[in-house]
């Protein structure tokens, strides 16, 4: 039996299992509860400090997650992603993906899900879905679907993937190193790949199938609005469509906008000829949502504004060494835009701000246009508008308009390979284990701010605080079970429990005990603490130690039920907007699943 824990050990079990029940309930609001617990537990261990190795270490307990590195990887690896959407350095890659995507919204999970399971197997988790996440962020803006649907699915399966040999997660190697030291003979990298491939087989249906039913459609492209536009593409020299018939650009664009012909730009006669072979200085006129005249503009390299008028505002955001956006402005009953035409006001002139679009209040077909600038604006018409933040608020101040929430980035592409260089950097710094995966990342970070890939003003967008307390809270957490005994004598419960059952049940509840630590303390804490208790049991039962090692290897990657369990979870929190109930929810049965299926498979393949 074993021996009844320090009271400093009760309180931390208590202090988990409070902060689950809350957790789980999903009030108060997560970031409150993580700042609870943390001021918890400074509390606690200021009033009842306990001493490890001759001296105090409760307080560097409760404030240590603010400093400590995983905390800077985290945010390190939001702003890398955040630079790749900011410079469009995956548009190509999205567009591709996004075909697939509309095709068929399976088959596109479904390939993600096993072309990054794949990827996984030979390539650290986190760099994969560093790569993976803003790729996927972008086809769901591009095909209207809830990227909450398919990130949760698309991470557990890079989870999966690491899973299956040695060097797919920093922890498998903790775990044979350990082994190893204990006595156990060196594990191949490929030796239990198949006993995972096998489970993954069996977990990716419910991936692909039941785990986007049981995620909520969380919209998270609320930077823009779903509201139609009225524009026009300016085909220039150079454009892909100059060249090209009406029909055969409808078909380029897709169903996403829509065409209401062409101005030429001598005589300005809307022209319905279908068939029409569209030539330099032509105005095709187009209605779409903000996204879709994006896509058009980017596919035909035509901008929805005159061309010497993008140049003086990308002329304007270079000087002042700021990014641009896309913005809604409303013209209110006090503006003084009301009455005038676009052009008439000169708002490019006189604020350095591009008019893309117009939003009427009372839509006007095409045939009553002379042309879009020339339209006269009325109240309640919505403008979307190009400029620097600061521009677009002179031009709101400055005209009696109502600037509304919201917005895009304009991602500046001349950057994009350089973003991508970064970021590969990072990938392959981190893949081959030169540096800490944080060093990696936080040089990539100063990359990409020195390079002008992200702007300062931009990085606050990028992070999040509810990830950065519950990162620094679940770092707290998992060091208190540990530092006070509360994991080790966990530990030796479970040891004294399971004495009498069979090794195959032994090696079950191993691998589920390993799975439960894992998702509340550190995933090498976990390793430390069963792994030891693994070789115990094996030696007891005159058996090889190797099943029960992998029991608890793969119990360390079952990290599937609780955003703290690993950092590709945080990411993909912050980024979908998960709550903590949508990690039990959808995570707690792939756990189940992959337990039961993996238990059996080394009891079989070991003949227990």
């Amino acid at each position: 039996m074993p021996d009844v824990p320090s009271i400093h050990a009760v309180a931390a079990l208590f202090v988990t299992f409070v902060t689950f029940v809350l957790f789980a309930m999903g009030r108060p609001r997560i970031e409150l509860i993580c700042l609870g617990l943390i001021a918890v537990l400074a509390l606690g261990f200021y009033f009842f400090p306990f001493v490890q190795e001759g001296r105090f270490t409760g307080m560097e307990v409760a404030f240590g997650g603010f400093s400590h590195e995983a905390l800077v990887a985290i945010c390190c690896l939001m702003v890398l992603g955040n630079g790749l959407l900011l410079t469009g350095a995956l548009e190509p890659a999205s567009r591709a993906l996004a075909r697939l995507w509309r095709y068929s919204t399976g088959a596109g999970l479904f390939c993600s899900i096993v072309i990054c399971m794949g990827i996984s197997m030979f390539v650290n988790d986190t760099p994969v879905l560093v790569l993976t996440l803003p790729l996927l962020l972008s086809v769901a803006m591009r095909v209207g679907a809830p990227a909450s649907k398919t990130l949760m699915p698309v991470n557990c399966a890079i989870l999966i993937g690491g899973t299956a040999t040695t060097i797919g997660t920093s922890t498998n190697l903790l775990v044979v190193s350990i082994a190893e030291d204990l006595g156990l003979r060196p594990i191949g990298i490929f030796d239990f790949t198949p006993i995972v491939l096998t489970a993954a087989a069996v977990a990716v249906p419910y991936l692909w199938l039941v785990m986007p039913r049981l995620l909520p459609a969380i919209d998270t492209t609320t930077r823009a609005s779903r509201r139609v536009y009225d524009a026009a593409l300016h085909i220039a020299n150079g454009s892909r469509g100059a060249g090209k018939t009406v029909a055969q650009i409808e078909a380029m664009i897709g169903a996403s906008v829509r065409v209401g012909g062409v101005l030429r730009p001598r005589a300005l006669v809307k022209v319905d000829d279908s068939g029409l072979m569209l030539q330099p200085g032509d105005r095709l006129l187009v209605t779409g949502s903000i996204e879709g005249l994006r896509e058009a503009s980017d596919l035909l390299k035509a901008p929805l504004a005159e061309p010497q008028v993008m140049d003086l505002v990308r002329g304007h955001a270079e000087r002042e060494r700021r990014d641009q956006r896309i913005a809604e402005l409303v013209i209110g009953s006090e503006s003084s835009l009301s009455g005038q035409s676009v052009k008439a006001a000169r708002i490019a002139d006189r604020y350095g701000v591009a008019v893309l679009g117009a939003a009427r209040a009372e839509p006007l077909p095409f045939h009553a246009r002379e042309t879009p600038a020339a339209e006269e604006l009325s109240v309640g018409d919505v403008l979307l508008v190009q400029g620097t933040p600061e521009r677009l608020v002179a031009l709101e101040l400055g005209e009696g308009a109502l600037l509304l929430e919201g917005g895009l980035d304009v991602p500046h592409s001349a950057k994009a390979t350089l973003a991508l260089l970064i970021v590969g950097g990072v990938v392959a710094l981190a893949t081959l284990k030169l540096v800490p995966v944080a060093i990696a990342a936080l040089a990539g970070t100063v990359g990409m701010l020195a390079t002008g890939c992200v702007r300062f003003d931009s990085v606050g967008r990028a992070l999040r605080l509810e990830v950065i307390v519950l990162v620094a809270a679940s770092i707290a957490l998992g060091r208190a079970l540990v530092e006070t005994g509360a994991a080790e004598w966990l530990g030796s419960l479970l040891a004294y429990a399971l004495a009498p059952l069979p090794p195959a049940a032994i090696l079950a509840s191993l691998m589920a005990f390993t799975t439960v630590l894992t998702n509340f303390v550190s995933n090498a804490a976990a390793a430390a603490v069963t792994t030891p208790i693994a070789v115990t049991f094996a030696s007891a039962l005159e058996t090889s130690p190797e099943p029960f090692v992998l029991a608890v290897l793969f119990g360390c990657n079952i990290s599937y039920v609780t955003p703290m369990a690993y950092q590709t979870n945080l990411l993909i929190m912050s980024a979908a907007r998960y709550r903590f109930s949508d990690f039990v929810r959808a995570g707690l049965p792939l756990a189940l699943l992959m337990i039961t299926t993996l238990a059996w498979l080394l009891v079989r393949h070991y003949e227990l």
